[in-house]
């Protein structure tokens, strides 16, 4: 993919709204689901036809050969790695994204990497703000480039997005002016799913009993230690947990899994065709993270008609509504008591219609006309 690449949607009328997207998140070993909802908003503005895209990369190899973190046709890659390339971004403001896009419009910084620009408007996406209200999750590197990011979009973005009210809370908290924060909240889209696909997947899996399902990448504030201490008070002789997702970092579940033997089911990275029928298939998503920027697994399981356990007082609040089940994430008791209850096939039954009717209000069509508003108002300050 070279840096010279024409843009995918260069055959778009000249008068486009023209975007450098930012998907540098693609190099890293571990992309994590701003990469997956970031490419998933730009198939939703490119099907829209009135933008010129233009996605941005770093220099180099992706960490990860994974179809699901495939750049666009047309990327254009800037000339150093993603780890250089951040550091030259906060250390010298150099190698922003119109060195290899030209002018556009707008530069779309799809995460709190946020790079330096010249004559574009930039528009920042601020998925949360862990980086300060939980830095001890994050690595010390990790961290220190997020927070320093997180302040460069407060002093430099024309717009910032967030996809929960919370996210939005937490940044006005933090100092954002509010006139220049915009909701722009995730989608998922729902999957027909047969009953021999499910079957098929959890023979392929291994996964023989019923079985309660968490999704994501693996680190501390997702709280699966609480999770699996859970699980195994509950004692569900007769209904599995699968936990699905890579691991990140900080997280060492390997004491308590081996403890629970084959009632915990560690799948790591789960393809992307194989999602749908491992949400339908489950009696219930359980989801207590300790924070969430927006919960995208709540709202895909969902879509598949699977209702959810997750964490009151957090941004899956917003996406589950009154459709499922919300406790404390920090409430051990409170979870033991509702996994004995979502274990039961009859609690996720009555709630699949309700749970697939709410996520079916988040559509990516919506989400990209928000996002393009966000673009225009930028571009008009």
């Amino acid at each position: 993919m070279a840096a010279s690449s024409p843009s995918s949607t260069s055959t778009q009328r000249s008068d486009a709204l023209s975007v450098g997207f930012v998907l540098t998140q693609l190099w890293h070993k571990v992309p994590g689901g701003t990469a997956s909802s970031a490419l998933k908003l730009y198939r939703a503005l490119e099907a829209r036809g009135d933008l010129d895209l233009i996605g941005i990369g770093a220099a180099g190899p992706r960490l990860t050969d994974t179809e699901a973190y495939e750049p666009p046709a047309g990327t254009r890659q800037l000339k150093l790695p993603y780890q250089l390339l951040y550091d030259t971004w906060q250390r010298l403001g150099r190698l922003g994204p119109e060195s290899a896009t030209g002018p556009v419009d707008v530069v779309h910084a799809t995460t709190t990497l946020v790079p330096p620009v010249k004559q574009a408007k930039l528009v920042v996406t601020v998925h949360d703000m862990f980086p300060y209200l939980e830095p001890d999750v994050l690595t010390k590197r990790g961290g220190r480039i997020l927070r320093a990011g997180i302040d460069l979009a407060k002093e430099r973005a024309e717009v910032v997005c967030c996809p929960s009210q919370q996210t939005i809370d937490d940044c006005v908290a933090a100092g954002f002016p509010a006139d220049r924060l915009r909701l722009v909240p995730w989608a998922a889209v729902a999957h027909e799913t047969t009953a021999t696909e499910i079957e098929d997947l959890r023979e392929r899996l291994a996964v023989g009993r019923p079985y309660l399902l968490w999704v994501g990448t693996v680190e501390p504030r997702k709280n699966l230690q609480l999770l699996l201490q859970a699980f195994a008070d509950a004692e569900l002789d007769d209904v599995d947990l699968v936990i699905g997702g890579p691991p990140g970092w900080n997280e060492d579940l390997e004491e308590l899994s081996a403890r629970l033997g084959d009632r915990v089911h560690r799948l790591g990275f789960v393809a992307p065709d194989d999602l749908a029928p491992l949400y339908a298939g489950a009696r219930a998503l359980v989801f207590p993270s300790l924070r969430e920027g927006f919960g995208m697994p709540a709202l895909e399981a969902m879509a598949q008609g699977t209702a959810v356990v997750g964490a009151a007082g957090t941004a899956i609040a917003e996406v589950v509504g009154d459709t499922g089940l919300l406790i404390d994430p920090n409430d051990l008791a409170g979870w033991t008591s509702a996994l004995q209850q979502a274990a039961e096939p009859s609690w996720g039954e009555t709630r699949a219609a309700g749970a697939k009717a709410r996520a079916a209000e988040f559509t990516w069509e919506r989400t990209a006309d928000a996002q393009v508003a966000a673009y225009r108002d930028a571009c008009a300050r």
